[in-house]
């Protein structure tokens, strides 16, 4: 498969039970002011993922109370049972679950090898003391948290609260969802580059052309020659490549990721490479 030469992880997939598949990217598009050009289901995820030349994917959702956390990362092993070979699973947690440790081990047996949060979603400022818990339990689990980061409308994870964070929790593991701060790209990744245990994805954040603008930021998507700009400051081996399937139709983004002027050996990192060492699969 691949393209172009080159095997291609998708780092950042939501995918949902097909009975609430429609309404769960109903949600997100009214969250956003989007419309989604994708179904969220896996069946669909595999088809459109196929058909751009993508390897593997990332899965995940995010749990909105504390109660969804049990059945979310239980669907999520289920689906990634199923298709070994073409999904790596993240498992959910809920900031406010009483049973934060429990949570931890439950998706550690399940077989999952990380966390997605989304603060603005899940509706917390990811820095406040009362959280610190959560991001223990995750990094002596030894697992990779993947966080939704940024937002100009919000400030619940953008740099000023992400750099204290990973300063506190110097082993957690973090990929910033975005390019560490969705409409903030250029802010971002000024304040944020060179933080030791921190990578970044890329979904989101590209130009995919005309009828693809961001909602209520004032702010563009971004160009092929800033996405370049913001990949050197962070360094590509620091950068993975994501969608943000269903949002976006993988294809597209894929070929907006081939439009940044990179060298062969840069794109591998991002395509492959990167998540294949972080998250312990075959380079």
């Amino acid at each position: 498969m691949g393209r172009k030469g080159f095997r291609v992880f998708d780092a950042h997939c939501h995918i949902y039970p097909e009975k609430i598949a429609a309404k769960a990217v109903a949600g997100t598009d009214h969250f956003y002011g989007s419309t989604a050009d994708c179904l969220g289901t896996v069946p669909d995820l595999l088809e459109r993922s196929r058909a751009a030349g993508i390897d593997g994917s990332l899965v995940h959702s995010v749990a909105t109370t504390p109660k969804q956390v049990k059945s979310i990362n239980e669907f999520i092993a289920r689906e990634v049972a199923e298709y070994p070979d073409l999904l790596v699973g993240f498992g959910t947690l809920h900031p406010e679950s009483e049973t934060i440790e429990e949570d931890v081990r439950h998706l550690v047996d399940l077989g999952l090898q990380g966390v997605k949060v989304h603060p603005d979603i899940q509706g917390f400022q990811i820095d406040l003391p009362q959280y610190a818990k959560m991001y223990d339990a995750v990094a002596d689990a030894g697992l990779v948290m993947l966080m939704h980061t940024g937002d100009v409308r919000y400030d619940n994870s953008n740099p000023n609260r992400l750099i204290p964070l990973l300063k506190r929790h110097p082993t957690l593991k973090l990929i910033g969802a975005h390019f560490g701060g969705w409409s903030i790209w250029e802010q971002a990744s000024i304040e944020l580059a060179g933080t030791p245990n921190l990578w970044v994805d890329c979904s989101s954040s590209l130009d995919l052309g005309a009828g693809y603008d961001v909602p209520d930021s004032g702010t563009p998507y971004i160009g092929s020659e800033k996405a370049r700009e913001i990949i050197d400051r962070y360094g590509a081996e620091r950068v993975l490549f994501g969608t943000d399937f269903p949002m976006w139709e993988p294809g597209k983004v894929l070929d907006a990721f081939f439009d940044i002027p990179l060298s062969d050996a840069d794109r591998k990192k991002i395509l492959w490479d990167n998540a294949a060492e972080l998250l312990g699969f075959k380079k």
